[in-house]
């Protein structure tokens, strides 16, 4: 371990009983997406009281703080980004820092996210003080709104959260794994999510006499069935595809046949090609039942999120400094793609990028509450170990002649991604 290796750490070790209250007081106070205005506001005042550049997100949600140790116009930044919002779901813990919001809570580690990004934030700032970085370093530090509606990653995009910036970091919580562990997968991390929506006409009638009706509840029940029984017949076997309908909503009446009937539900996919051809299919069975069925189904799908497709090269880069922090018993290959969806894609679709998967649950536990569990939570030595990981990444990527530098690092401009 080089000095600056060390000092880092030690930072960082100083900062832990700070990063678990921190953590603490987030998930005693949730805020679902699009209304994380005190969230947004306490990391303001943190960032700012740390001497950072800071600037709040659209609307006052979200925040992205710079550090910026350069003399002059030096290379572009690295980012880190973390997720603030939270979910609803109610809390059902028995421990002093269970969720003070009725039917709210992180349930997905957000508030471990937001955590550890501000304890590299800390950390950094604090190295840079007593001038004891080895080089400069640019970094960003995006705190998003809305991951879990998908829109917080497009709106941090289009307030500029990319400017200068030409990679981007992320982790994410995982309980499936035991802290120490850090998931790395190349490629695809994460799936596309499609939100479909299906109306379908009819005409409505007496129970009695369904045969004076054309009813859009059986048409609905045939579709449900067609899709979920035919879509494994017509993929290919090697690719993954999910549909399922999580609302039905049709009717206000146990004896009267509606007119209509909506179905909501998702569609994810990991390869382009794949949600295209599946997508067709969906339309043509539909086609066919509304014949069948002599009722009208209009079809459409919105897309929530692309894939998570990580960079080969930002994955080397952060498996290195795992394995410096741990040894290759804290690397975790992913063996396959997760079909949950993810907002950090967007930001993949202007630069490259990685997330990580961190283990956060307590070795030898046994069973651990799940992402969206009503009990989900972490080991909180995640924390720091997290922020580290991060931290070292950062810095490793500004050695001067070094390959990160060289692959991930460019000349700095004034370019503004659009927004997707």
């Amino acid at each position: 371990m080089t000095a600056w290796q060390s000092r880092l750490s030690a930072e960082i070790d100083q900062l832990g009983d700070h990063l678990i209250e921190f953590r603490r007081n987030l998930h005693r106070n949730p805020e679902v997406s699009g209304e994380e205005f005190q969230t947004s506001l306490l990391l303001y005042q943190v960032l700012g009281d740390l001497g950072l550049s800071v600037r709040m997100g659209p609307d006052g949600r979200g925040v992205i703080a710079d550090l910026d140790t350069f003399d002059g116009e030096g290379t572009t930044a690295i980012a880190l980004r973390a997720d603030i919002d939270a979910l609803r779901i109610h809390d059902s813990k028995s421990v002093d820092y269970c969720s003070q919001v009725d039917g709210v809570m992180h349930a997905c580690g957000h508030d471990a996210h937001t955590t550890l990004v501000l304890g590299a934030a800390q950390a950094l700032q604090a190295m840079a003080k007593k001038n004891e970085l080895p080089w400069p370093i640019r970094t960003r530090f995006i705190f998003q709104p809305a991951e879990e509606t998908c829109a917080g990653a497009k709106a941090m995009i289009k307030a500029g959260a990319l400017e200068d910036v030409s990679t981007i970091f992320a982790t994410h919580m995982e309980p499936g794994l035991p802290f120490g562990k850090v998931g790395f997968r190349k490629g695809e991390l994460t799936a596309s999510c499609e939100e479909i929506r299906i109306r379908i006409h009819g005409s409505s009638g007496h129970g009695a006499r369904p045969y004076e009706a054309n009813d859009p509840i059986a048409a609905a029940a045939q579709l449900v069935n067609t899709i979920y029984l035919t879509l494994p017949r017509v993929t290919n076997t090697h690719e993954a595809v999910v549909v399922s309908f999580g609302q039905i909503h049709g009717g206000s009446s146990p004896n009267v046949i509606p007119e209509t009937v909506e179905l909501q539900g998702t569609l994810r996919t990991l390869l382009p090609q794949t949600r295209v051809e599946t997508i067709n299919h969906i339309h043509r069975i539909a086609d066919g039942i509304s014949m069948a069925t002599q009722t009208k189904m209009e079809v459409s799908f919105e897309l929530g999120t692309d894939a998570v497709r990580n960079d080969s090269n930002v994955i080397d880069l952060l498996k290195e400094t795992c394995v410096e922090i741990t040894g290759m018993p804290g690397v975790h290959e992913v063996p396959r793609a997760s079909m949950g969806g993810e907002d950090f894609a967007f930001y993949l679709d202007h630069i490259p990028g990685a997330m990580l998967r961190l283990g956060c649950a307590t070795p030898g536990s046994g069973t651990w509450p799940m992402l969206h569990s009503t009990r989900f939570d972490i080991d909180e030595r995640v924390l720091p170990f997290g922020a580290n990981l991060l931290a070292r990444s950062v810095v490793a990527c500004f050695e001067p002649g070094s390959r990160w530098s060289q692959q991930l690092l460019q000349p700095r401009t004034t370019t503004h991604p659009d927004s997707t």
